[in-house]
């Protein structure tokens, strides 16, 4: 088969195009592949099994998005595949979450990192579930408009696999008319005017693409949205968000693991209209792309931890942390999770939040969220003004005295 291309250098891990999978000589060898049940996905599913191999691993990784397995796992024996499901929630919110929330991990200040953050979790499960079954060849979809295609193959390399990988579509031009129409062959029909493009883990729902476009002329369909509904007539609730040294612990004074916080976070908050995000990234050649989020649990656990470092640290210190904060995020979006940049700035932002401890309560109605109660364990505010503006004048006052009495 003949492939367009544009490639200009060797891949990372030696897989750019399909061309790449023909020149492969072992087709019996153990394959692992990424598989969404998305079109490319299962269009690469398609061409292994076009090309020859028959030992085919098919990967889904739960990150807390809706996985239909029996689908999955039917599409993929259709092409002689075999389904697997990881679970990667718990590690995705301690090795992912976590840290984005401590360093409040926005792009640009703009929107909450999504895939930034459960790609290399992503890729650190099936890396290991690679090794196990003594695959040296592991695939993914990811293309060059697409963030997630650094991501996924820096995150690869750093954690020493051995064998090739990467994407065939890096490099390999093909329509999604043309992958539809060889599908369509198998029964497996797929709307080739796509609406939109989307990426969901229990952090955030991204979309890009179709109507977004054009950030010039772009409109979001309400039918993208999920986790966020403007509902008028709802009454306003109280929220209230407990920290220890910058972690969330529990709301609504019971406490509550932050894999169970988010989501109840997302329908609480969300169910308002609240956690919607529009913004510009740049990828990997420099141009910028249009994303629109929704992340309501990540937009209210982060501005009430900002509430309560202010409440709780200098001006100096805050400072120093923004500073830090937005190099975290550049690294994490720039696939360089886990360099040497990324690890200081996450020490440095947790020894920061040491002592950062408290609790900020809400009053969340369909115009916004608004803090109503900050209090901080070791607090830096004043509490009484007029008493403070007394104390404060008659020490002034005292010392004065002194002075002259010496």
């Amino acid at each position: 088969m003949n492939f367009a291309s544009t490639a200009s250098k060797p891949p990372v891990g030696g897989i750019s195009r399909f061309q790449d999978l023909e020149d492969l000589p072992d087709r019996n060898a153990p394959v692992a592949t990424m598989f969404s049940g998305g079109l490319d996905s299962t269009y690469l599913l398609y061409m292994l099994q076009t090309l020859g191999f028959a030992n085919i691993e098919a990967i889904a990784v739960n990150v807390g998005t809706s996985i239909d397995k029996p689908l999955l796992e039917q599409t993929a024996a259709r092409f002689g595949a075999r389904f697997v499901c990881l679970e990667g929630r718990e590690e995705f919110v301690e090795q992912g979450v976590k840290p984005a929330i401590r360093a409040h991990a926005k792009y640009l200040g703009t929107y909450p990192l999504s895939s930034s953050l459960s790609r290399p979790v992503i890729a650190s499960l099936i890396v290991e579930h690679a090794a196990s079954i003594g695959s040296r060849l592991l695939l993914h979809t990811a293309n060059l408009s697409q963030n997630s295609l650094p991501r996924l193959n820096n995150s690869i390399q750093r954690l020493g696999f051995s064998g090739s990988f990467g994407s065939p579509y890096e490099h390999s031009v093909l329509s999604r008319q043309k992958k539809a129409a060889d599908l369509l062959k198998f029964g497996l029909s797929f709307v080739t005017d796509r609406k939109w493009s989307g990426d969901e883990n229990l952090w955030c729902r991204e979309f890009e693409s179709g109507p977004l476009d054009d950030p010039e002329n772009f409109s979001i369909p309400e039918e993208a949205f999920d986790w966020t509904r403007n509902i008028a007539a709802d009454q306003p609730i109280e929220v209230k968000l407990g920290f220890i040294d910058g972690n969330l612990v529990s709301m609504d004074d019971c406490d509550v693991a932050l894999v169970e916080a988010i989501p109840l976070l997302n329908k609480k908050v969300g169910r308002f209209g609240h956690g919607r995000f529009v913004g510009l990234e740049h990828i990997s050649t420099g141009e910028k792309v249009l994303e629109v989020r929704e992340a309501p649990a990540a937009a209210i656990v982060m501005d009430a931890l900002r509430h309560l470092e202010t409440a709780s640290l200098g001006v100096e210190s805050i400072m120093l942390k923004q500073g830090l904060e937005q190099a975290w995020a550049h690294e994490a979006v720039s696939g360089a999770w886990g360099s040497t940049v990324h690890k200081m700035c996450e020490r440095a932002i947790a020894s920061a939040l040491e002592g950062v401890s408290g609790s900020v309560s809400y009053i969340v109605d369909s115009t916004r969220f608004l803090p109503r109660s900050i209090i901080a364990r070791t607090p830096r505010y004043i509490r009484d003004r007029d008493l403070w503006e007394y104390e404060t004048a008659r020490q002034k006052a005292s010392l004065r005295n002194f002075t002259r009495a010496n």
